[in-house]
């Protein structure tokens, strides 16, 4: 089922949750919406599905306008944060609700609850009450199915093996799917595309590799978890920074531009640039260190764990202009 959602709009009173949205998704494709909280994206996944009246657009799914038709008529699967199971009914009750023909053993076995089918719903965990709302939204095999923070109260190890098991699910099937999520980590593994939100607005759309390595705003690279960010004046190829200088290709003036933490080359050899470590913290394989360079901002780097410096030890830093990304001007949302 392809889906296309048209200059969409949703004001609560002067609030505006929603505004002029575009966006669409193609058949089978899977499609994650990104964005912290406020960001618009679960009033985007309700106007969707006909639980939200839009206060302007359209929203047509297989060519059909639906903006106007009601939720039990528009095909889809819905699975939202709050579970909304049925307490009287055991676990496989639920997931048998609306598609008797359900096969209860094999969903809970994907969503890692293979023997809980006789329980009843209110002896689970709140976890495990989540898992069986995600196995209820697959039993009917929908050709959209929308899932507002399917896995945010799934302990990260489970979370992990999950997103893995539904991707393949979702290709197997052959299904849409429109996800909502605050996780990068999950939204990146699970989707095809991402759709970055910040104030009601799309921010960023663009697979995720596209959205990793070429954030479009200041916003964008900030949510992603970036903290090396900065304005530079940029002059003939060469980026002006609070760290130091780093070629670059964009032109004359003044630009963001986000350095990567691997970007961050750090030595004990003299250097122009030197700075102080404040912080290391250990990550296994490496180091995540924050160096204070004079009254510029702490910068980030990743240092091989067996090379990393110690807090307290003067290093030189350099920027690899490889890892080096200037952001567009006046993207600060």
């Amino acid at each position: 089922m392809s889906l296309s959602v048209s200059g969409v709009s949703v004001r609560f009173g002067a609030f505006p949750a929603l505004v002029d949205v575009e966006l669409e998704v193609a058949e089978h494709e899977v499609v994650a919406v990104l964005g912290p909280s406020g960001s618009g994206k679960s009033t985007l996944l309700r106007v969707i599905a006909g639980l939200q009246e839009p206060s302007a657009g359209r929203v047509v799914l297989d060519g059909v306008d639906v903006t106007r038709v009601p939720p039990h008529r528009r095909g889809v699967g819905l699975m939202f944060q709050d579970h909304a199971l049925f307490t009287h009914k055991d676990v496989a009750g639920n997931i048998r609700f609306g598609n008797t023909r359900a096969d209860v053993a094999s969903l809970l076995s994907l969503v890692g609850l293979p023997d809980v089918g006789p329980r009843a719903v209110v002896t689970l965990s709140g976890g495990e009450q989540q898992r069986v709302a995600l196995a209820r939204a697959l039993a009917p095999s929908p050709k959209l199915l929308m899932l507002d923070e399917p896995l945010g109260q799934l302990d990260r190890e489970l979370r992990e093996r999950l997103v893995v098991e539904l991707r393949r699910l979702f290709v197997r099937l052959g299904t849409t799917v429109l996800a909502v999520t605050h996780d990068q980590r999950e939204a990146f593994a699970l989707a095809d595309r991402v759709v970055v939100m910040a104030g009601g607005r799309i921010a960023q759309v663009g697979t995720p590799r596209e959205v990793w390595e070429q954030p479009a705003s200041e916003f964008v690279a900030r949510f992603l978890g970036f903290t090396n960010v900065a304005p530079a004046v940029v002059r003939d190829g060469v980026a002006d920074t609070p760290w130091g200088t780093v070629a670059v290709a964009a032109a004359d003036g003044s630009h963001p531009v986000l350095v990567r933490p691997a970007g961050v080359l750090l030595s004990t050899e003299a250097d122009d640039v030197t700075g102080v470590v404040e912080v290391a913290t250990f990550a296994g394989e490496r180091v995540d260190v924050l160096v204070k360079i004079g009254d510029a901002p702490s910068l980030e780097a990743h240092c091989p764990a067996a090379t990393a410096p110690a807090v307290g030890e003067t290093v030189s830093v350099r920027l690899d202009p490889a890892q080096t990304v200037v952001l567009p001007r006046n993207s600060s949302e």
